[in-house]
């Protein structure tokens, strides 16, 4: 008999018996021609009609995920950032939370989805008030002569709490993007978004993880992966079967 699941320093979990967890974690979600819903690239929270906050996020890593689900016979729909460098035609385009948040709900609208991975980095912040040089912005963009700009940021909503909530029926997987702490602390903060949102699995990654990719359920750190490949391939049989 293979030795069951032990706990390590720090709360992460090694796998010695797969087999038996993956059944118990996708029972319920195992299909052929699955609808797979996949999330990723940056949004973005506008400034004035020209200028934005946003991110790193390419969208490469969505791009590989969508790619890996349709060449194994899934229905894809894939949400990129529209600041994404990775452009596949088949993709639908957003720039803010709220417009990704629309089309997810339109998604959900149109019948069963059997799986959700929100790899989007979306915004923890949105722009409240802009006051250039003390006086509260009316102009549709910031004057290059401004001496000073004051932007007030307020935290944005979690597009993540409302997953479960659309796609009641869907496997669904977070990502955790972390650059400071330790590899148990991020698993930790995996661990806590899953229980905290009633998600199925988390992905961390972030040079606090380190170079790979890490796979948590609510029982803690399953899989490492070195690639998005890697992951991808990982994801596929996780969810697909």
């Amino acid at each position: 008999m293979e030795p069951e699941i032990q706990k390590l320093d720090g709360g992460i979990r090694k796998q010695n018996s797969w087999p038996v967890l993956r059944k118990a974690m996708v029972s319920d979600y195992l299909k052929e021609g699955m609808r797979i819903v996949i999330t990723g690239g940056p949004a973005s929270e506008p400034i004035d009609q020209v200028r934005f906050i946003t991110n790193q996020s390419t969208g490469e890593l969505a791009t590989t995920l969508a790619q890996c689900f349709s060449v194994a016979g899934h229905d894809v729909e894939l949400f990129l950032g529209g600041g994404a460098s990775w452009r596949p035609k088949t993709a639908v385009y957003f720039q803010t939370n709220e417009d990704l948040e629309s089309l997810l709900s339109e998604v959900a609208e149109r019948g069963r989805v059997d799986a959700v991975l929100h790899a989007a980095a979306l915004s923890d912040f949105g722009v409240s008030r802009v006051r250039v040089s003390g006086e509260i912005l009316t102009a549709a963009k910031l004057s290059s002569d401004a001496e000073r700009i004051e932007l007030l940021l307020v935290p944005k909503p979690k597009l993540i709490r409302r997953l479960r909530e659309w796609f009641s029926q869907a496997y669904i997987v977070g990502w955790k993007f972390e650059l400071e702490g330790t590899p148990a602390e991020v698993v930790q903060e995996g661990v806590e978004q899953i229980r905290r949102n009633q998600t199925n699995a988390c992905v961390v990654n972030g040079s606090a993880f380190g170079p790979a990719f890490g796979f948590c359920t609510d029982q803690g750190l399953i899989r490492t992966l070195a690639t998005k490949e890697a992951l991808s391939h990982w994801l596929l049989e996780v969810v697909g079967g």
